[in-house]
């Protein structure tokens, strides 16, 4: 199976490596100094007698991050990286990534409300008539997988998973 790229070099770019490589530092800038604030509060010196205090890996490592995000924050700044300007995700690229982690995210929701194999069920239908397959196909497929899969960690690896108001009407909660 060959994967063109082509189709994504002629979308209108959404976002450059530079832009990307700016936002990636200022988001671990910020989650470093937040390491750093809370290494600091509960102590990251070196006790007498004891060794490390809790905080001390956590600040350097945090230390760490945090300089070398700032170091690249600045490159980025600049302009001196050679491969900058680059297209990092173009809209119809970064719309397929969509198309995949909204429904999976809604999956993950779903899972909190109805249980892990009613929201497997309605996902692997959703993604199979999605990708224009046949009702005849997808719906035996979303309904076989997730009795499969109930009976492999409920019953055989007895492995209890999340389970929803269906199976506990059906006494299988």
């Amino acid at each position: 199976m060959s994967h063109s790229t082509d189709d994504a070099d002629t979308s209108t770019p959404l976002a450059t490596n530079r832009t990307m490589d700016m936002v990636v530092a200022i988001l671990i800038i910020a989650l470093g100094s937040v390491f750093i604030f809370d290494s600091w509060r509960i102590g990251f010196g070196w006790l007498e007698g004891q060794g490390p205090a809790p905080g001390f890996f956590p600040f350097w490592v945090s230390l760490m991050l945090t300089v070398a995000s700032i170091v690249n924050l600045v490159r980025a700044a600049a302009g001196s990286e050679p491969d900058g300007d680059e297209t990092f995700v173009s809209r119809q690229s970064f719309t397929r990534v969509l198309l995949v982690l909204i429904p999976t995210a809604l999956y993950v929701l779903l899972i909190q409300f109805i249980g892990i194999y009613v929201a497997s069920a309605i996902f692997i239908l959703g993604f199979m008539l999605a990708s224009k397959e046949s009702p005849l196909r997808a719906i035996p497929v979303a309904i076989c997988v997730p009795l499969a899969l109930f009976f492999m960690f409920e019953k055989w690896f007895l492995v209890p998973l999340p389970k929803g108001p269906l199976e506990a009407f059906l006494g299988l909660a």
